[in-house]
């Protein structure tokens, strides 16, 4: 493994450019779904989707920066030097870059996700920002079980919807084995409306939101297709269950916006 400024990276990784352009870079627009497409294939997070991740995720995920602080500022008073902080599904990074400056000293940081082109994407922002805090990147299917050790805060960002449902308890009850008494789950997921006559509307206010952010009906068509046997929500009470049936003694709400929630579970 070696280091570079705060991130562990295997040996193999790609090189990085030894100059970094001046000033912030708007991230790559997303045009994933943008060309009409005969057969939509499933969604996957691959190097296309990766590209444009980040540009994605914000205009398609309500207040997502507002999601970010908000999980920044639990991840501060949860997190314990000598601990450490998983995010599960990492993608590319931005938790770790919004937690940085906000955790104690000591607390070690790290990532799991099932991308090999994510990964390598949070790669490369860790690596243009010096991180005050060591970091490691694994590759990982959450399908098969995770394994949490010495953790504080366990982050499941937008990931737990994407884990097959046959396997979502299991790996509820591998992060909360690795867990110190007192740690914190932050999960914040889509969810499906208790009443089907919410669940409309608020699909309906979803993709009314995702046209003010500049996507088309085609793009919403064709993204909603991909998506439709790979991220599959529950409801909110029931995520609520599942928490407490594994051992969480409290749970809570953060956020709620139609159909998106923000949830903390404390061991």
């Amino acid at each position: 493994m070696k280091r570079i400024r705060g991130v562990l990276m295997k040996s193999d990784a790609p090189n990085f450019p030894q100059t970094l352009a001046e000033g912030p870079i708007d991230p790559p627009i997303d045009r994933v779904f943008e060309a009409p497409d005969a057969s939509v294939a499933d969604f996957k997070f691959g190097k296309k989707v990766a590209s444009v991740f980040d540009d994605m995720v914000s205009r398609s995920v309500p207040f997502y920066g507002e999601v970010q602080r908000m999980v920044a500022e639990m991840v501060a008073d949860y997190a314990v030097t000598g601990t450490h902080v998983y995010d599960l599904g990492c993608s590319t990074g931005t938790t770790f870059l919004g937690i940085d400056g906000e955790v104690a000293p000591g607390v070690k940081f790290i990532g799991i996700d099932n991308s090999h082109e994510m990964l390598d994407r949070c790669r490369s922002k860790l690596a243009e920002k010096p991180m005050a805090h060591e970091v490691e990147l694994q590759f990982g299917d959450l399908n098969a079980g995770v394994k949490i050790e010495n953790a504080s805060v366990v982050l499941l960002v937008l990931t737990l919807q994407f884990v097959r449902p046959l396997y979502r308890d299991q790996l509820i009850a591998d992060i909360l084995g690795g867990m110190h008494e007192n740690g914190a789950l932050i999960l914040v997921e889509k969810v499906i409306g208790e009443d089907s006559l919410f669940n409309r509307q608020f699909i309906k206010y979803y993709y009314e939101m995702k046209r003010r952010h500049g996507y088309s009906e085609l793009e919403i068509s064709q993204k909603r297709e991909a998506l439709e046997n790979v991220l599959i929500p529950y409801k909110l009470l029931e995520n609520r269950e599942m928490l407490l049936r594994a051992g969480f003694r409290y749970c809570d709400t953060f956020f709620k916006w139609y159909n998106f929630t923000g949830m903390i579970a404390v061991k």
